[in-house]
């Protein structure tokens, strides 16, 4: 399918704005208790500060490698394997725990398997694992664990990259945005049958 540009835009930045502002105003609501000096609240203050906070600057770094300009962290397999960790942990929590393996190697795949994981996360319930690894020149993001996606999430994933035109949704705009990267940098998408959401990407003319 394909999207104007400035619709794309638009999309991506209602997602994103969705996936902060629930912790921004939890700041904002700590901001105002403090202000208001009752120190009955300092410990719930504190909490919402703390938790807010490492939720804000995890999703943050994880968007900017995602959707912003390519940069040098995009090539350092660390930097990469925290940020998706820290992300992952954003998502889950203590009783459904979202995991990953990361055996991401060759950079040329980086931002594709960050929207990957972001699209499979997105439709995980209750916990799971998602596992990034190369295989003899192609990349493999795969879920399991948990409960499956409803059948209505799966079958919009597979409208969009069937190449049908779907109705646009800022809660797939990272599906949208992964298309238009792998158009970009020349990577064909499959989405594995499954139950859970898989991709498999390889370079074009591979």
């Amino acid at each position: 399918m394909t999207i104007d540009s400035n619709i794309l835009t638009q999309l991506v930045c209602t997602r994103l704005s969705h996936d902060i502002v629930g912790n921004v105003g939890a700041v904002a609501n700590a901001v105002e208790l403090l202000e208001e000096g009752d120190m009955d609240f300092m410990d719930d203050i504190k909490s919402i500060l703390k938790t807010s906070s490492t939720v804000l600057s995890a999703r943050l770094r994880f968007f900017r490698l995602a959707f912003g300009l390519d940069n040098a962290n995009l090539e350092n397999r660390e930097f990469m394997e925290k940020t998706v960790r820290d992300y992952l942990g954003t998502i889950g929590n203590r009783n459904y725990p979202l995991e990953t393996e990361f055996l991401l190697t060759d950079p040329f795949f980086s931002r594709v398997a960050l929207l990957a994981v972001m699209i499979i996360a997105d439709m995980m319930i209750r916990g799971g694992k998602i596992t990034i690894a190369e295989k003899e020149g192609k990349l493999w993001v795969v879920s399991e664990g948990g409960i499956a996606p409803s059948e209505d999430k799966m079958l919009h994933l597979k409208e969009i990259f069937g190449g049908h035109q779907t109705e646009l949704n800022a809660q797939f705009a990272p599906s949208y945005y992964l298309l238009k990267q792998a158009e970009e940098i020349g990577v064909n998408i499959y989405l594995l049958k499954s139950e859970f959401p898989c991709f498999m990407f390889e370079r074009k003319g591979a």
